[in-house]
């Protein structure tokens, strides 16, 4: 007597049941609804689950299955598609069914939708509150002459982050050399290696300009030409005496430390050194409406990156919309 083959439903089962003891509930449940979805579809398409032995499932079905989740929401498309073809891997690893696994994979990323990306959202009222805090770090007391730079450094480094929308990467790696004081630009290297022009507003000129007139006796006894030394230097003890530029990690610190005293911890992690560069450009193309001159300010390569803040803004015009039209 022959051994029977087990129905894709009990397979189903199984797998669920390991799914279970090796991950979490809320995952188990996932991929048990996930796959009661799997089995419905298998069954409209003629292949009764309950009936149908393993060896009549179909690579064809995650076709089937990927089509029919068109209907749910994108995010749920995605999770219902992993446990489908965990599934198939769990197949395979098992030994229970021969299957093309980088097929089944491609079937599905060829028809899958694609998630869309996201712009980080930042709170502009707090990203002002930030900045307004900054302007005044001149006036706060210090503790020796240390922390007195790093008020008045931190204070030119996010006054310059917010109007120039540099990334902070190349705010870091200025040098006092690369600003052209007359025009308030500044060559940059930017992403891919590539050279650009930032421009400074008037108020990041000025607080960079208070800050370099702090540092020049410090600057002076450095023994190096001044246009060769970095625009934000560290001041600690670990730099000492000498002129050292600070690195990303502690350009990240300091947005992270000012955000903490302007706002609180609890606002860590929702304002980044790139939040500020969002900010920038939202705040070009409010002023402007002129897509192109945020591309190019912002010095994106793809106009199609710009059009993501407005987006952004299309939203903010609804909701001002719905306040003009639909008050009770």
């Amino acid at each position: 007597m022959t051994e029977q083959t087990p129905t894709i439903k009990q397979v189903i089962s199984d797998y669920i049941d390991m799914v279970a003891q090796a991950r979490s509930e809320k995952t188990a449940r996932t991929y048990q609804n996930g796959l009661s979805v799997f089995a419905s579809v298998l069954d409209v398409n003629g292949i009764d689950p309950f009936k149908a032995g393993i060896e009549q499932l179909p690579e064809d079905s995650i076709t089937w299955f990927t089509a029919a989740l068109k209907d749910y929401a994108p995010a749920t498309e995605r999770l219902y598609l992993t446990a489908a073809t965990n599934f198939f891997e769990f197949l395979v690893s098992d030994n229970i069914l021969e299957i093309n696994l980088p097929r089944i994979r491609m079937l599905v990323r060829q028809r899958a939708r694609k998630p869309g990306i996201r712009l980080p959202q930042f709170p502009t009222f707090e990203i002002e509150k930030v900045l307004d805090y900054a302007e005044r770090l001149n006036t706060k007391p210090a503790e020796g002459e240390e922390e007195r730079l790093r008020n008045y450094r931190d204070r030119a480094f996010l006054l310059l982050l917010a109007d120039s929308g540099l990334r902070v990467h190349e705010a870091c790696n200025l040098r006092r050399g690369d600003i052209n004081w007359d025009s308030g630009q500044a060559l940059v290297i930017g992403k891919g290696n590539r050279e650009a022009v930032a421009r400074f507003s008037t108020r990041s000129l000025k607080a960079l300009s208070e800050y370099l007139r702090m540092r020049a006796t410090v600057d002076g006894i450095s023994g190096k030409e001044l246009l060769s030394l970095p625009l934000f230097a560290r001041h600690d003890r670990g730099a000492g005496k000498k002129i050292k530029p600070i690195s990303t990690v502690t350009g990240r610190n300091i947005v992270k430390e000012r955000v903490t005293e302007a706002l609180g911890p609890d606002a860590v992690g929702r304002i980044t050194p790139h939040s500020f560069r969002h900010f920038f450009v939202t705040k070009v193309l409010k002023a402007s409406g002129n897509l192109k001159l945020a591309q190019e300010l912002a010095r994106h390569k793809n106009i199609a990156v710009t059009q993501r803040y407005a987006h952004l803004m299309d939203e903010e015009l609804d909701q001002g919309y719905r306040a003009i039209f639909e008050k009770e």
